[in-house]
């Protein structure tokens, strides 16, 4: 099954997309792993948030298919530790779905649609990150996991 990581612009932190390239490769050697980034809105100075919102949610819904498993990442969403996390993602394996599309919204989140649209909705913490951080976060949450299933000693209890 591959995994995909659906986020709206490009990086603009280079610690951040350095980081983020880092864990790519590392997810790489568990499994097929794509970024697939939408380019960012234009004109949105004066465009309200959620007009931006929307409009960053249809194009998202767009590239999503019909068949695929998605998992917004959205403050309000489950928690799981890495154990439950890595738990989970092994279950995911299970399903006939061809991808499991994770999403991560703009700067000011996810369109209901979007959200609508999710099998699950995944928080990785209470507190609040920049989307971009959130990148760097979940990559590495996601190799973290892949460790656990795999018995590779990277996650200390």
């Amino acid at each position: 099954m591959k995994i995909v990581l659906l986020q709206t612009g490009k990086t603009t932190e280079e610690y951040i997309d350095e980081g983020v390239g880092n864990y790519s490769a590392r997810i790489r050697k568990f499994t097929p792993f794509e970024i697939v980034t939408l380019p960012e809105l234009k004109n949105t100075r004066y465009m309200p948030v959620k007009e931006q919102k929307d409009r960053e949610g249809a194009k998202m819904l767009q590239y999503l298919q019909k068949e695929d498993y998605i998992i917004v990442l959205d403050e309000n969403g489950q928690e799981y530790t890495t154990h439950e996390f890595a738990g989970k993602l092994e279950k995911l394996f299970m399903l006939q779905k061809k991808r499991i599309v994770f999403v991560i919204g703009g700067a000011y989140g996810l369109a209901g649609d979007v959200l609508d649209r999710a099998d699950l909705r995944l928080s990785l913490s209470k507190m609040t990150f920049s989307h971009q951080v959130v990148r760097l976060l979940f990559a590495e949450q996601l190799y973290r996991a892949f460790t656990v299933i795999k018995g590779e000693p990277y996650h200390h209890d």
